[in-house]
């Protein structure tokens, strides 16, 4: 039998509570009954196979769906309680980097990463200041003027995460971070993201499908797999777990309870045989 995720560590405020999260598509169970705490400070990697709701997940907690039914508070909140107005106030409270970086083709690194300070109406000095900090951070010095197409696909990663901070958030959200980079690099990324929770003392919830980066950058490690988080351990203890789900995603077996769930899913989502 599949282990429930444990409590958040007692003693620690939560930043992110969520309870009960239910969300379908068309009838398809994406989300089903999806419960974590996390505290202030800490990072939370999420795992799991591909299809399985991660980046859903990701958008339920920005604000940008909202459940079919459950809780989400942020820094004990209740989000969908609030106004429209308040809650576009705790929205501002995330920066999220999307997958590959979703940069805008047509504008500079330096407008791609002034994009949300200009928006909130921030002097010209105060937006070029901070700029160059948050490239300075993310060690991207001196490409201002170029354009994402002339950069690699780790320095394109590396301007989202630029653009992600630089309206001072509390809480981070990375979707792949990883994805289609070379181990060098992919271990390059995994030291900025530790070096931006250090420095910035944000919290962080990744989504990635690799296990040495959810090593590398997780205080907790969770798998999320028939739309509830199966497992939830530090990450020397979820490599080292007997748990079924665990062992399969871990070692990438082709059979194990996550194909099983996976074959369930695709039988009931088929037409039936004429």
């Amino acid at each position: 039998m599949l282990k429930e995720p444990a409590p958040a560590e007692a003693g620690k405020t939560p930043k992110i509570r969520v309870e009960d999260l239910h969300k379908s598509f068309d009838g398809k169970v994406v989300l089903d009954g999806v419960n974590f705490s996390l505290p202030e400070g800490e990072s939370l990697v999420v795992v799991g196979p591909s299809g399985t709701g991660k980046s859903v997940l990701l958008k339920h907690l920005i604000g940008l769906v909202r459940p079919d039914s459950g809780r989400l508070f942020v820094d004990g909140r209740d989000f969908w309680a609030l106004s429209d107005l308040e809650r576009t106030a705790v929205r501002k409270k995330f920066g999220m980097s999307f997958q590959e970086g979703a940069l805008f083709d047509s504008m500079s690194v330096f407008d791609n990463v002034a994009f949300p300070l200009r928006r909130s109406g921030r002097p010209p000095s105060e937006v070029r200041e901070r700029v160059r900090e948050c490239l300075s951070i993310v060690h991207l010095p001196n490409v201002e003027g170029k354009r994402p197409s002339e950069l690699s696909g780790g320095m394109r990663r590396r301007v989202g995460f630029a653009r992600a901070i630089a309206h001072e958030p509390e809480i981070l959200l990375f979707d792949e971070p990883n994805t289609g980079l070379d181990p060098i690099m992919t271990d390059v990324i995994d030291e900025v993201i530790l070096e931006m929770k250090e420095k910035l003392d944000v919290t962080i919830v990744t989504i990635t499908h690799h296990m040495e980066s959810a090593r590398k950058i997780g205080d907790r490690v969770a798998l999320l797999a028939g739309g509830k988080l199966l497992y939830q351990a530090p990450p020397e203890e979820f490599l080292k777990s007997d748990d079924p789900a665990v062992r399969q995603f871990v070692e990438g077996k082709a059979e194990g309870p996550l194909t099983v769930e996976f074959e369930r899913e695709t039988a009931t989502a088929a037409p039936e045989a004429s």
